[in-house]
């Protein structure tokens, strides 16, 4: 099997299932019992939450809280942030947040005001846009760092700066699809909140973690068991925070350079192939490739449907995203192509193709020998 998805879900590393065995049958403590086995389960829980604050640059260990994933840190910021901030009713985003932070928004907006940010054709923000929306009662401003569907990445350090320089708005950003891929350093930053999910970056699915600056109140997401003073209920899942511990370890920047490095070059081998030999491929987003992640590129083969080349390309064991989920039947595209006001005829055969560290270039070069006779087939049937 040739895996092409990565920004969907990432393959469990093996030094990160090494890691995470001890803690299924030997090390079985409870982090919160107060016996010498709990304090020893707690410190290796402690190391964990370290290796994440020195992956993301975080001031200190105490900013990070485990959670099940990015959802969950997604709605507990979003949801903490308004608890905390009962009399703000305005909540500003971006019209191609993932679904976590979207549809949440949606639901909001019965008893709050949500300030929808566009995006041009290009996927990019504007940035005075984004200042003239923010109010006295602005209680959150949440915009992700990198789109799952086009990878662009957005300037949420700039951003930051523009919500703190005119309101008191807390700012949050979705980073689930850019941690682990792009370097952090929220010291440097004026990022209040920021989500993680580990099964993005080789730990295993179920965890997570919420970045809460050292100044940010949030009130507790649950109420019930867990340690005394903790902000999450629940005993922590020890054998998971354990595996995104060693994924974090594994993805520091200075452990990863090559890797980087690499999927970048097999990405763009792979985009400008495509986009030079097959007819009317189609970029979605900037062609810039500063401003997208190293491993994203998504790629329409207009007037296609884009599950038909999937199939094609899964019958092959390769695997990879149609990437704008378009509705058939309503012929409209995904809300992150409609925002960017791709025609349907390009969005419907769009593909995504998300690569990983465990990618090779023999796997690049079997996919190009193949797509562009599957490109072809389907074109003769149209």
């Amino acid at each position: 099997m040739i895996y092409f998805d990565n920004n969907a879900t990432t393959r469990i590393a093996p030094e990160v299932f090494e890691a995470m065995k001890p803690f299924l049958q030997e090390f079985y403590g409870n982090p919160s019992s107060a016996h010498t086995f709990g304090r020893e389960v707690r410190n290796i829980v402690e190391d964990s939450r370290r290796k994440v604050a020195s992956l993301i640059g975080a001031k200190s260990e105490k900013e990070i809280i485990f959670t099940s994933g990015g959802t969950e840190s997604d709605n507990w910021a979003i949801l903490g942030t308004l608890e905390a901030n009962p009399n703000k009713k305005h909540i500003v985003t971006t019209r191609v947040e993932h679904e976590a932070v979207r549809k949440l928004c949606e639901k909001l907006e019965k008893d709050h005001e949500i300030t929808w940010l566009e995006v041009d054709e290009n996927g990019f923000l504007d940035l005075d846009e984004l200042k003239k929306s923010l109010r006295e009662d602005t209680a959150i401003v949440s915009v992700m760092t990198a789109n799952n569907e086009t990878g662009i990445l957005f300037p949420v350090a700039k951003i930051a700066e523009i919500v703190k320089a005119n309101s008191d708005a807390i700012f949050h950003t979705d980073a689930v699809n850019a941690v682990g891929k792009i370097p952090f350093n929220l010291k440097e930053t004026q990022i209040n909140l920021l989500s993680l999910s580990g099964h993005k970056f080789h730990a295993p699915k179920g965890i997570g973690a919420l970045y809460v600056r050292e100044n940010i109140k949030l009130p507790p997401f649950f109420i019930g068991g867990g340690q005394e003073n903790s902000r999450r209920a629940g005993t922590e899942a020890v054998h998971q925070i354990v595996g995104l511990g060693k994924a974090a370890e594994l993805s520091e920047p200075s452990a990863v350079a090559d890797g980087f490095n690499s999927i970048y070059i097999l990405r763009n081998k792979l985009e400008d192939f495509i986009l030079t030999n097959i007819p009317n491929a189609k970029l979605n987003g900037t062609a810039d490739r500063k401003f997208r992640l190293p491993n994203t590129s998504n790629i329409a083969f207009p007037n296609l449907n884009g599950e038909a080349i999937l199939a094609r390309l899964n019958d092959l064991e390769i695997c990879v995203s149609t990437g704008s989920a378009c509705n058939s039947e309503t012929h409209t595209a995904s809300p992150v192509m409609q925002a960017m006001n791709i025609p349907y005829s390009q969005a419907m055969g769009a593909i995504r193709f998300s690569l990983g560290r465990y990618n090779t270039e023999a796997e690049v070069d079997f996919l190009l020998e193949n797509l562009p006779k599957i490109i072809d087939d389907l074109s003769e049937i149209l």
